[in-house]
Formats: C-alpha cells, sequence, structure tokens
C-alpha cells in the first residue's frame, strides 16, 4: 500500500484529500504545522507528498527546498498545492523541486488522477532500470535510486533523476524539450517546455559543480533542445 503524505493546515481540505485518497487504497497520513513538515516526512517516508503551499510555521516552499536538499528524502515526489493560479507561482514550485501542482478550488478526481499519474511514473521508472549506468565520473545505481560523482552521493530530485538517466542513455543523440517533457513528465502533464529547461539548469548546475575537472556534460543545442555528451 502506498504512503501518502499531506502537509495542509486548513483541516476540511485535508480530512477531503485524505477520505478520497483512502478510498482509492492509499495510506494517509498528515501534518498541519509547516515547521514540523521535515520531521515527519522522515519518521513516515512516504511515497509522495502533498505540500500545500501557504502554512504556518514555514511555507511550502521552504519545505520543498529543504526535501530536496536532504539526501534521504530528496528522491520522493512532490504534488504543490496553491491557492494562487499566476503562472510565477507554478513555474516558482518547479522551479525548486515540485514534480507538479494543483491550484485550490481543485477536483478531487482531478487530484486523485495526478497521484496515480506521479506514482506511475515512478514505478515505471525504477521497473525499466537494473544496470548501473557509468559515465565519466557519473555512476548511477538503478535499483537504490541513486547517483554519485567521484564516490560522493547526488542530491537529485525524482525528476533531475530521471532526466540525467534518460540524457545518459541516450547520449550523444540531440533530445527536443516536447521529447523530454513527454518522458519525464508523461503526455498527462499541463506543462510547458520552459519546465524542462528550468530542471536542466539545476542537473547541470549539480552535476558540474560536483566534477573534478570541471567536465561539461549537458550540451544546449540552441532551438532543438540538450545533448549528454561524453568526452
Amino acid at each position: 500500500m502506498k504512503k501518502i503524505l499531506i502537509i495542509e493546515d486548513e483541516l476540511n481540505i485535508y480530512e477531503l484529500i485524505k477520505f478520497n485518497l483512502e478510498t482509492h487504497g492509499f495510506q494517509v497520513d498528515g501534518v498541519q504545522d509547516g515547521a514540523m513538515a521535515i520531521e515527519k516526512i522522515l519518521d513516515v517516508l512516504p511515497d509522495l507528498i502533498i505540500l500545500d503551499l501557504m502554512l504556518p510555521g514555514k511555507d511550502g516552499i521552504s519545505i520543498c527546498r529543504e526535501i530536496r536538499a536532504n539526501g534521504i528524502i530528496s528522491y520522493i515526489p512532490i504534488i504543490m498545492l496553491t491557492a494562487k493560479s499566476e503562472e510565477f507561482d507554478k513555474v516558482l514550485g518547479l522551479e525548486i523541486g515540485a514534480d507538479d501542482y494543483i491550484t485550490k478550488p481543485f477536483g478531487v478526481k482531478e487530484l486523485c488522477a495526478r497521484v496515480k499519474a506521479v506514482l506511475r511514473r515512478t514505478e515505471i521508472l525504477l521497473s525499466k532500470e537494473d544496470e548501473a549506468i557509468v559515465v565519466g565520473d557519473l555512476h548511477i545505481e538503478p535499483k537504490a535510486f541513486e547517483v554519485y560523482q567521484n564516490g560522493e552521493k547526488l542530491a537529485l530530485t525524482l525528476k533531475e533523476y530521471e532526466l540525467l538517466v534518460f540524457l545518459a542513455k541516450h547520449r550523444g543523440q540531440v533530445l527536443t524539450r516536447d521529447q523530454l517533457l513527454d518522458q519525464i513528465w508523461g503526455f498527462d502533464y499541463y506543462g510547458e517546455t520552459r519546465t524542462v529547461d528550468v530542471h536542466i539548469r539545476y542537473l547541470r548546475k549539480k552535476i558540474e559543480e560536483q566534477s573534478e575537472d570541471g567536465k561539461k556534460y549537458i550540451e544546449t543545442v540552441r532551438g532543438v533542445g540538450y545533448r549528454f555528451i561524453e568526452k
């Protein structure tokens, strides 16, 4: 049974989400105070987090950043809830590591569908991966869902990990933004290609900052997309 952790301070919304997810066969836990969120996540180690943007104690953006910076829980997918509909808020959420977002008010069916879609993509990713991938000083261990560089474990988000694996498996090929969006976020994702650029930028920063010889792995092909290079 998949575990879902809801971080939401509005009790009526929390209970609505909890009831419907439990109806769909999920094990659900929650916390209403943002200041207690990280401690709760480390205790529960959920398969997915539903995170409200506006919380007492600590806001959702700060919590999301802390999750992605913590190697123990950085891989957990996050769906962010927000009462705001401006594009800035959506892009900001994706920039700091959210895997999807949904704005309030939302339909319960849509939320459940998004939860299932994110979990399904994660399961597909894990089931397809088997052998280790070694490229330069990068060592990808799919079975453990971990990436090492020069022996040091990298704290990658789920989407950064998926991007790295897909790019590494297709190294030398030019992959368009639309291809990456479809492969990593899926056909049911309501996003735009800028999402790819944002995640590539963060992934590039992490793997290139750790490289001992300043090696560049991801090449931008202007007007097209990206290519993973091995020199």
